[in-house]
């Protein structure tokens, strides 16, 4: 990758112009130099109980909904096996923060040097969760949930229940200020695998429970994350699985295909057959094989018959039931197909089984599919490390989801050790040319802000990442914002985030940073309770500023991991010294600006 710089900042004219330049990024990717036990589920996340997301501050984990067993938690390290501190060096560590977190910060820099990410590790899965609130069921009509009498307003009733606008201010609060990082790393990557989508959901209550339920069982087993999400009532809305009824040809009934469709071909296994190192199987023809049929997607709808909303408190349970999004589906057997099924042609669900006993076996049929830890052990190296993984790195995260070590299928915990203790993962620098990934924009916003001392009320990043393309929790589709094999312009490589790496996103890009580092505060949205704003810090870095090159060292570490190349961190270090030496914020200001808007930057190594 040739290394990019934008001009010095001297006016708002020039800062434009020079990011304008951030187009060269289209052809670039990689290369240049450069525990305890998990909370309880609550029937898919939340208790049914509370209000709405909050705007400040964490909570506790959500209560277990009466009657739905936790699952028990995944095995961690042997007795006497937890790892012990093994000082890391800072640009690794740096790296580390940059791939199991929401950014790196002076104090978790420390704390990764002195321990290690081994032992980090482990003592990010033994971290509170942050979560997002509790939920309040209202009335999935707006127009009732949000009479005119509403107060504050209808407006802001609205915006409070049927968008996702509270639960994208409360990501960005956890994000930057949550001790629980690597557990919403994880969620954040699994919301973009299993994705619903509040653009066309309108129940911010249903998409907090979905997400809610991935940060419950992030790090648990990838089989119960499974049944949760084909159990969620707004996945079951999203995909149409919910009320979907059993076959009757007198009526020219069929079940809708659509989840099955998508749990096979986006959630789990993927199109076609995989060796354990991700590559494609071909047959004597040397072409790829299907990963599924027809039929099976056929049978699949077919198991998954029978199940609607969960009823509300103490009305009875009939089919279908009327929209309720907290809590799993309940099943309706009148409506269930017991006819017998196969899967994958060999993958047989008996014939007269209830509703449940068919969805678990279905579901033990996909999880146990070969194809399912190359096909999620890739996706969780693409949105944590990098883009193109070898095939040698996939077949090692593929091992430890097939086994953690005790016999244990789908163990959350053991994948993550897998992606990111892995040889490939850690080290100083990476210097292969098809390594590393494009900065997607919520971690852009999430880096900068952690890196220079940021804080948030959520407001302005999620406004932010929507003009960069990136509307948290309102992907375009179920195939997110981005497919995985999205390739990077030029290049046969994937590099997944530059399918909305356009120019108005680009420039977007810059303009937040010239935003955040040379604007004032950003003032509290009065119409959003607890609003505080967002700033940032740069005092520490003001200590600095009378020698540049310190200066310089600090901001190329905790933003770059120590890879500016040396052309450019001259350039950058000439754009400080014409500031003159009593002016220290105008010196961090243009070095924090420099290196956050280049190209070195956004292409995260």
């Amino acid at each position: 990758m040739k290394p990019f710089l934008l001009a010095p900042r001297l006016a708002l004219a020039a800062r434009a112009a020079a990011a304008a330049l951030a187009l060269s990024l289209a052809g670039c990717l990689g290369g240049g130099g450069g525990g305890g036990g998990d909370p309880a589920p609550a029937s898919g996340g939340s208790s049914a109980a509370g209000s709405t997301a909050s705007t400040g501050g964490t909570t506790p984990a959500p209560a277990p909904t009466p009657g739905v067993t936790p699952p028990a938690p995944t095995p961690g390290p042997a007795p006497g096996t937890m790892p012990t501190a093994q000082p890391a060096t800072a640009g690794d560590a740096v790296r580390f923060l940059e791939q199991s977190t929401f950014g790196p910060t002076e104090t978790t820099i420390q704390e990764v040097m002195q321990k290690g990410p081994a032992l980090a590790l482990e003592e990010q899965f033994a971290k509170p969760m942050s979560g997002f609130g509790t939920f309040t069921d209202v009335d999935p009509d707006p127009r009732k949930g949000c009479p005119d009498t509403a107060l504050p307003s209808p407006e802001i009733c609205y915006r409070e229940n049927y968008t996702v606008q509270p639960l994208q201010r409360r990501f960005f609060q956890n994000a930057l200020g949550g001790q629980d990082q690597l557990r919403q790393r994880a969620a954040f990557a699994l919301s973009q695998i299993a994705v619903i989508s509040g653009a066309e959901l309108e129940t911010m209550h249903g998409i907090g429970y979905y997400q809610q339920m991935l940060m419950n069982f992030a790090f648990g087993n990838f089989r119960d994350i499974l049944y949760e999400v084909t159990l969620s009532p707004a996945m079951g809305e999203y995909l149409d699985m919910v009320n979907n009824p059993k076959p009757d040809p007198a009526r020219n009934i069929e079940p809708n295909e659509n989840y099955a469709r998508e749990v096979l071909q986006l959630f789990t296994v993927g199109e076609y057959a995989l060796n354990a190192d991700g590559t494609k199987r071909l047959d004597a023809n040397g072409q790829p094989i299907p990963a599924y049929d027809q039929d099976t997607i056929e049978n699949l709808a077919r198991a998954l018959t029978g199940w609607t909303y969960p009823p509300r408190a103490g009305v009875a349970t009939k089919f279908p039931n009327p929209p309720n999004y907290l809590g799993r589906m309940v099943p309706f057997a009148a409506q269930h197909d017991t006819a017998p099924k196969v899967l994958f042609g060999t993958g047989t669900i008996a014939a007269g089984q209830t509703p449940e006993k068919d969805l678990n076996d279905a579901i033990n049929i996909i999880f146990n599919n070969p194809n399912v830890g190359p096909f999620i052990g890739r996706q969780l190296i693409q949105h944590l490390v990098t883009s193109n993984p070898t095939p040698a790195y996939v077949g090692r995260v593929t091992a430890a989801f097939n086994n953690n070590g005790a016999g244990v299928r789908g163990d959350m915990r053991a994948v993550l050790r897998a992606v990111l203790l892995d040889p490939e993962a850690r080290g100083d620098v990476k210097t292969a040319a098809d390594y590393g990934k494009l900065r997607e924009p919520a971690l852009v916003l999430t880096n900068v802000m952690r890196a220079l001392n940021g804080s948030s009320d959520g407001v302005f990043l999620f406004g932010q990442s929507s003009s960069m393309g990136q509307n948290v929790f309102q992907p375009p589709s179920v195939f997110n914002f981005y497919p995985p094999n999205y390739p990077a312009p030029g290049t046969t490589l994937d590099g997944p985030p530059f399918k909305i790496m356009l120019t108005g996103t680009i420039l977007n890009r810059a303009n937040f940073v010239d935003r955040i580092v040379f604007g004032a505060n950003v003032n509290p949205d009065n119409t959003v309770t607890g609003a505080t704003g967002t700033r940032i810090n740069l005092v520490p870095f003001q200590s600095l500023a009378a020698n540049p090159d310190q200066l310089l060292d600090r901001l190329n570490l905790i933003l770059m991991h120590n890879t500016l190349s040396p052309q450019t961190r001259q350039a950058i270090l000439t754009a400080v010294n014409a500031y003159p030496a009593t002016d220290t914020l105008g010196r961090v200001r243009q070095a924090a600006y420099l290196i956050a808007t280049s190209a070195q930057y956004q292409v995260e190594q």
